[in-house]
Formats: C-alpha cells, structure tokens, sequence
C-alpha cells in the first residue's frame, strides 16, 4: 500500500454562509476561490496555500444545532504553524480582529492557539515543540 496521502481539504457546514464566508475572509484575508452552487448545497472554498483547500458550506435542508467537541465526530481544524513566533503573530492578528481566544497554551508537544468561529467550530494554531 502506498504512503497515506495528505489531507487536500477541510470542509465545514454552516447556519449562516454569507456571515462565517465574512468572518473566513477577515481570519484568511482573502476571497473563496470557488463560490458556486454544488447541486443540494451551497459552498465558498479558500485556498490556504500548500495545496489545501478550506470549504464553506450551507445546506438548506439542515439540521438545527451548532458544532459540539463533545459529540462525535470533528474535534477541531488546526492551521499549521512553522514556530511559536508565528502562532504570536496569529494570537496578534486574532486579538486585532478582536477575534475571542484562549491564549496560547505550551505543551511538550507544541503550543496551541484555539478559537472557534460563528457556529462555534473549534479552530486551533499549532507550531511543533522548540
């Protein structure tokens, strides 16, 4: 069996598209490189660079209730960071966009930097120990 390929995209749902599409675009500074109906549901899609792709989508036949770390299924997205100094530079531009955030949190492993979005979507910044 061949090597496990990378993760190409990270899609999530949302209750309200035009208003998390607003607050990705403050978080990415950029606009969705793919805004289109996808046939049953609506998607905005950003490419984040490395070759990964961040989806946006809506259904109109949704079900009620927002996103739960709780329940099973998606625990959080992490955006990989290169160092520690540059998860402060993302802690800096959440705090500029008065983004709400837990602080940067050491571990022996790597430090983290969670938030999440409008529906509550847990997000992480994470940089590699040292």
């Amino acid at each position: 069996m061949a090597e496990l390929p990378p993760i190409t995209h990270v899609a999530v749902t949302v209750t309200d598209l035009d208003a998390s599409a607003a607050w990705y675009e403050r978080l990415f500074d950029m606009q969705p490189a793919l805004d289109e109906d996808g046939g049953g549901f609506y998607h905005k899609v950003y490419a984040l660079g490395g070759g990964t792709l961040f989806g946006l989508h809506a259904h109109p036949d949704g079900a009620e209730g927002r996103f739960d770390v709780l329940r099973p299924g998606l625990d959080h997205v992490a955006f990989g960071c290169s160092s520690r100094a540059e998860l402060e530079q993302w802690q800096s531009k959440l705090d500029d966009l008065g983004l709400e955030h837990g602080g940067i949190i050491d571990a022996h492993y790597g430090s983290g930097l969670s938030f999440k979005d409008p529906d509550g979507t847990a997000l992480e910044f994470f940089a590699p120990p040292g």
